[in-house]
C-alpha cells in the first residue's frame, strides 16, 4: 500500500509540472509579441528625440543644405522641439509584407519654431523614427533609403504627419 501512494504522488506531480509547462509556453509566446512592440516604441522615441534635437548638429547634403540656407534659415540652429508623446494604431495584417501594420503619430511641441518650418521639422522626426526602428531590428536592408516603410520582425511601421502641441 505504501508504494502506490509514492506512484500516485509521482504522477500527479508530472501531470502537474506539464500543465505548467503548456501555460507558460503560452504566457511567453503571447509577451515575445507584446516585448517585441515595446521594443519598436522605444526605438521610435529614441528616434524622434534624435530628430528633435538634430538641428544645426545634422549633416546635409549639398543640395539639402543649400535649400535650407534659402527657405528655411531656421532649421540650421538649435530650436527647443520637445516629443510630447507617441501613440499607435494597430491597423491589421498588411497583406503585401505579411505583417501587421502600426501607424505611428508622433506629438511635438515647439514655441520658438514658425509653422512654416514645422513641416521640416517633422519629416527629420519621423525619418528619424522609422531609422531608429531599423536599426534596433536590424532591418535597415529591407527598406528604402528613407526608412519607409519601418519593419521588425513581425510588424511594418509608418509615420502620419507630426501633430504639433
Amino acid at each position: 500500500m505504501y508504494m502506490g501512494i509514492k506512484g500516485q504522488i509521482s504522477a500527479e506531480f508530472v501531470m502537474m509540472v506539464g500543465f505548467m509547462l503548456v501555460v507558460t509556453c503560452a504566457v511567453a509566446l503571447f509577451i515575445g509579441g507584446v516585448n517585441e512592440l515595446t521594443h519598436a516604441m522605444a526605438a521610435a522615441r529614441t528616434g524622434a528625440g534624435e530628430g528633435a534635437v538634430a538641428d544645426s548638429l545634422a549633416v546635409y547634403p549639398d543640395e539639402a543644405y543649400s535649400d535650407y540656407i534659402k527657405e528655411h534659415q531656421r532649421l540650421l540652429s538649435p530650436s527647443s522641439v520637445k516629443i510630447v508623446k507617441i501613440e499607435y494604431k494597430n491597423q491589421g495584417l498588411n497583406p503585401l509584407y505579411n505583417r501587421t501594420k502600426i501607424q505611428l503619430k508622433i506629438y511635438a511641441s515647439a514655441s520658438s519654431v514658425k509653422s512654416a518650418d514645422r513641416d521640416c521639422i517633422g519629416e527629420r522626426i519621423n525619418f528619424h523614427a522609422r531609422k531608429s526602428i531599423c536599426e534596433t531590428f536590424n532591418t535597415q536592408g529591407l527598406t528604402n533609403s528613407f526608412f519607409n516603410p519601418a519593419f521588425s520582425n513581425k510588424y511594418v511601421f509608418t509615420t502620419c504627419d507630426v501633430q504639433w502641441v
